[in-house]
Order: structure tokens, then C-alpha cells, then sequence
């Protein structure tokens, strides 16, 4: 097998000897898009689908039309 020329902005740790060549490439073709999630984010879903299904009902809450600002009553002083 050929080696590359190191790339500078490599580091030294990276080990890419179990990795295979091409394995996201029909994904990337078809236009879907991979997100890393930060660990705590992933832990919080079981699955894909769960994290689709909170997104998009993320985008569902956006649309809705916001209502003027309410003030909240203050509590009445339990000493009067």
C-alpha cells in the first residue's frame, strides 16, 4: 500500500489502520447529513429517529405565532 505524505495539520495519535475507505460515500451522494452529537446530547436519545422527532419538533415550535408578552402577577404577601 502507498503511504501519503504526512499531513501537517495531522497529529501524531491518529490511527486510521482499522478504517474503512468509502463507508459514508453513498450517504453523502444521496444528500443526507452526519451530525456528531456532543456525548450528553447522544445519551439523551435512544435512537435517530428520536433525535429527528425532537428536531423537528423544534422546527414545529418556531412556527408557532408568539403571543404578546404577558406580565405575571406577583404573589399577594401572606402577611397582609
Amino acid at each position: 500500500m502507498k503511504r501519503m505524505q504526512k499531513d501537517p495539520d495531522m497529529l501524531d495519535g491518529y490511527d486510521f489502520s482499522q478504517g474503512v475507505q468509502g463507508k459514508y460515500a453513498d450517504r453523502f451522494r444521496e444528500g443526507t447529513n452526519l451530525v456528531l452529537l456532543d456525548r450528553d446530547i447522544a445519551e439523551a436519545f435512544p435512537s435517530d429517529e428520536a433525535v429527528n422527532t425532537a428536531l423537528r419538533l423544534v422546527i414545529q415550535l418556531k412556527k408557532l405565532p408568539r403571543s404578546e408578552k404577558r406580565s405575571v402577577p406577583k404573589e399577594s404577601d401572606p402577611a397582609t
